[in-house]
């Protein structure tokens, strides 16, 4: 899709990956990909495939955690590997301020400041991964090592 056919914050999603030399087909989905099981069932990949962006408040400072679909995060070991005393979920209001995007298609980038970005190291088992893209309507197609390039992530469990 080209981009003047995307939602502006995609649009910003896609400068972002130009100025990294990076060319993806985000790709505008007929409904909402709010969830992990939303965007696998139109992509039609597994759920695990799926990159959920969650920002979080990791000792008073948004933090972005790319973790697999396929799991939720056990926040006592999400702490541990970050090495943070107090990790809790961003409300809303903090989500649009750290990445102007909105919950449910916030993109890996794309943001108004760089975030420190984790990322779960189960996504490795995919030779492709899914993230939004900027927008709840849209996602793109990754590779761990792009993620991991593009967002300068470091790599921990959030899971046992």
């Amino acid at each position: 899709m080209s981009a003047p056919d995307l939602p502006e914050r995609s649009i910003i999603v896609t400068q972002h990956l130009a100025a990294a030399g990076v060319d993806v087909d985000i790709r505008v989905l007929p409904d909402s990909a709010r969830t992990a099981a939303a965007a696998a069932e139109a992509i039609g990949c597994e759920v695990a495939a799926i990159a959920n962006s969650l920002v979080l408040v990791a000792d008073g400072v948004p933090v972005l955690v790319m973790t697999s679909g396929g799991h939720r995060v056990d926040f006592d070991v999400l702490r541990e590997s970050i090495h943070a005393d107090e990790v809790a979920m961003a409300p809303a209001s903090v989500v649009r301020e750290a990445t102007g995007q909105a919950i449910g298609g916030v993109a890996p980038v794309g943001h108004p400041v760089p975030l420190t970005t984790y990322i779960d190291r189960t996504l490795d088992a995919h030779d492709e991964i899914w993230a939004a893209a900027g927008h709840p309507h849209t996602v793109m197609p990754l590779t761990f090592e792009l993620l991991k390039t593009l967002t300068r992530g470091e790599i921990i469990a959030v899971t046992n």
